[in-house]
């Protein structure tokens, strides 16, 4: 099922059990941010980016190697150089995203809607990762015209094979599709991002398919909001303008009891936030990114997964 009617995909979803695969990644890999800059053309349409000045590369780098670090407490976690011809490469989840159908491995390429960050797309290292040495079958999405900005634009409960879809000017429905029929989903909800949004995974994460964080705001369509928070129940948590401008719904589970987060978002959460989290089952954990969220995203954002 794909579709903008949130009655037919609720009732639908609500059928799914959690045997789709896998809840969290095997992996995680990343892209530093060397040549960490302003890219123009991306700044057209992220109202989060900073000005040129804010930016800081040797802070930027020194807090994505704490990432690094952080994250491999956890589980495997790779990092690819970066370049200074693609400075908003340190967001890789954009561009390659994984995942396994009827037993077998995928990567998948996105459609990216800048030139800039087209090119990250062309990559022969990271294709050579996943393509020699996971020997992951590729589906290269890099090349038609409709952009599909992986899971940027699409969150995906991998518990039940759920797919989230926010619409913007970086997915439009076909993009939406073809991650939909890539990543063999059984049901994706597609729905408007509200004006100035332009990635569902900073005003939306499901948490190890079993809770949500909702940034309603950043949602044109209320029915949306009220859909997933239904799915979700009771770990549906709606979260305050405050935090979704803190980044707290660029969040992450990378086990079943953690959730990963900038320190930022970590900060601007309320108790109320907290304690649904703990009730929830998910630990808080967190990461100083504030030279990274300059570039107008946050730590899930710099998150690859490996499934």
């Amino acid at each position: 099922m794909l579709t903008r009617d949130c009655k037919a995909f609720l009732d639908h979803a609500r059928t799914l059990a959690p045997d789709f695969g896998p809840a969290t990644a095997r992996a995680a890999f990343l892209v530093a941010p060397e040549g960490f800059a302003l890219a123009e053309q991306s700044a057209a349409d992220n109202r989060y980016m900073a000005g040129a000045a804010a930016f800081d590369p040797a802070r930027a780098l020194a807090q994505h190697r704490a990432l690094q670090r952080a994250l491999s407490t956890e589980l495997p976690t790779v990092c690819f150089p970066g370049d200074p011809d693609t400075p908003d490469a340190v967001f890789p989840n954009n561009v390659f995203a994984t995942g396994r159908v009827a037993g077998g491995g995928r990567y998948l390429v996105g459609r990216m809607r800048h030139a800039v960050r087209q090119r990250e797309a062309a990559r022969a290292d990271i294709r050579g990762f996943f393509g020699g040495v996971l020997d992951y079958a590729e589906i290269d999405l890099s090349t038609q015209p409709h952009p599909c900005e992986l899971t940027g634009s699409l969150v995906v409960d991998r518990a039940r094979g759920i797919g989230l879809c926010g619409l913007s000017e970086r997915c439009d429905e076909e993009g939406a599709r073809l991650m939909h029929e890539a990543l063999g989903l059984r049901a994706t909800l597609m729905f408007d991002l509200a004006p100035g949004e332009y990635h569902a995974n900073v005003v939306l994460a499901v948490l190890a398919g079993r809770a949500a964080l909702v940034c309603p705001g950043g949602f044109a369509d209320p029915a949306a909001v009220e859909a997933i928070a239904a799915l979700y129940a009771p770990h549906a948590i709606l979260l305050s303008a405050a935090e979704h401008a803190a980044f707290a719904g660029n969040a992450i589970a990378l086990s079943a009891g953690t959730v990963w987060m900038s320190a930022r978002a970590a900060t601007a959460l309320s108790p109320g936030t907290r304690d649904a989290l703990a009730r929830a089952g998910f630990d808080l954990r967190q990461a100083p990114l504030d030279a990274i969220e300059a570039a107008g995203g946050s730590l899930r954002c710099c998150v690859g997964e490996v499934f």
